[in-house]
């Protein structure tokens, strides 16, 4: 019988994870580890070289560490979810001409649905990940928090987890640092895991090129795009593009195109396959309509509320006055913010707190639009 019962964690084969198990291990708890297969690699048509947690290194990482350990660990195949849920929607955003957030929706709909699904098959209580956040339980809601490392923060893809699954999670290095993780890593003679680079890829986008993914993903796609116009704000068309799907909003580079200062993609119609082109201040503005957002840390947001909002994972974040509409989150920024693509993710922090978040749907500027509306896209 274990000191502390028995807890599932995540195990992907990285530093992180790894750390996480043995740790728990060491406190008394009856670890079993369990490695997601997402993705196949070898059906992605990629040259790059095979990275990430769905690899057969990282797997074969993650069981090394656990017999060594004395830790159950298996493997949960849940391609077939995936695959159906998370790269659907990825290439039906492109297709709409949003930019996706791939990892929030894996995160919310499918890794944590699968977790405590096996969870409750082998009797464990908790759930745990290497994610550097925090939670707590206060006024009756369960609440994530910024980990305490500023520079590995990951609550920000947190966001879309619903109480039940926050009831059942716990975080165990959000209040390290990365520099402790190693640190502790190498005690535990863990070298090579240490030295080893980290990936930041989209894990079924491994060589990072996701119009490649698309091309192969969808046969005949780029001639079905190319040639669309290239506008400015005005619409007088300045060139030919290679695909409204194949760019972002907020790019500068790869437009092929010589003005003599830099223009950037400012939006993408679908509709129309027309992208449209301007200044970096055109890029700049100070409102969103937010949809599908879930509230961690209050039940509702019953009157407009002070946050920083951020519009992306880098983003450090804008103060902002929101204010829940229906289903959908107003959002005014008290400064111009720059690159507000639809298809991220926008949070909301009070302090270190996520108040909750959504999906970007529409970006507006307060000073030229009074009347914005959430019609077209509710």
């Amino acid at each position: 019988m274990s000191k502390h019962g028995k807890i599932l964690v995540a195990m992907s084969g990285g530093l992180d994870s790894t750390v996480t198990a043995v740790m728990l291990r060491e406190q008394g708890y009856e670890v079993v580890g369990i490695t997601m297969k997402t993705w196949d690699y070898a059906t992605s048509n990629t040259s790059g070289k095979e990275t990430g947690c769905c690899s057969l290194d990282s797997i074969n990482d993650a069981r090394a560490i656990s017999v060594q350990h004395g830790i159950h660990h298996m493997i949960l195949d849940i391609r077939d979810e995936f695959g159906d849920y998370v790269i659907d929607n990825f290439v039906d955003e492109y297709l709409a001409g949003r930019t996706p957030n791939p990892c929030v929706l894996c995160n919310t709909h499918i890794k944590w649905e699968a977790l405590l699904k096996r969870a409750d098959q082998l009797d464990c209580e908790h759930i745990a990940t290497g994610h550097y956040a925090q939670t707590r339980f206060e006024n009756g809601r369960y609440i994530v928090s910024k980990g305490l490392d500023a520079g590995k923060d990951q609550s920000y893809v947190l966001w879309g987890l619903s109480q039940k699954s926050l009831a059942r999670t716990v975080f165990p290095i959000g209040n390290l640092h990365k520099s402790q993780i190693r640190e502790m890593a190498l005690e535990r003679g863990f070298k090579e895991m240490v030295a080893k680079s980290e990936s930041y890829e989209i894990c079924f986008v491994p060589d990072n090129d996701y119009r490649g993914f698309l091309k192969n993903r969808i046969p005949g796609l780029e001639a079905q795009v190319d040639g669309g116009n290239f506008v400015l704000s005005n619409g007088t068309v300045v060139g030919k593009h290679k695909g409204y799907p194949f760019y972002t909003v907020g790019q500068r580079k790869g437009l092929e195109l010589a003005f003599g200062e830099p223009y950037f993609v400012l939006a993408i119609d679908s509709k129309t396959n027309t992208v449209t082109l301007g200044k970096k201040e055109e890029l700049e503005q100070n409102g969103m309509w937010v949809g599908d957002i879930n509230i961690q840390k209050y039940s509702r947001l019953e009157k407009p509320l002070e946050t920083i909002t951020k519009v992306r994972y880098k983003d450090p974040g804008t103060l902002a006055t929101i204010n829940q509409v229906d289903d959908f989150m107003e959002v005014k920024f008290h400064s111009k913010v720059n690159a507000i693509a639809p298809g991220q993710s926008a949070v909301f922090y009070e302090g270190n707190d996520v108040v909750g978040g959504g999906w970007i749907k529409s970006a507006f500027d307060i000073e030229k639009s009074l009347q914005h509306s959430q019609s077209e896209w509710a």
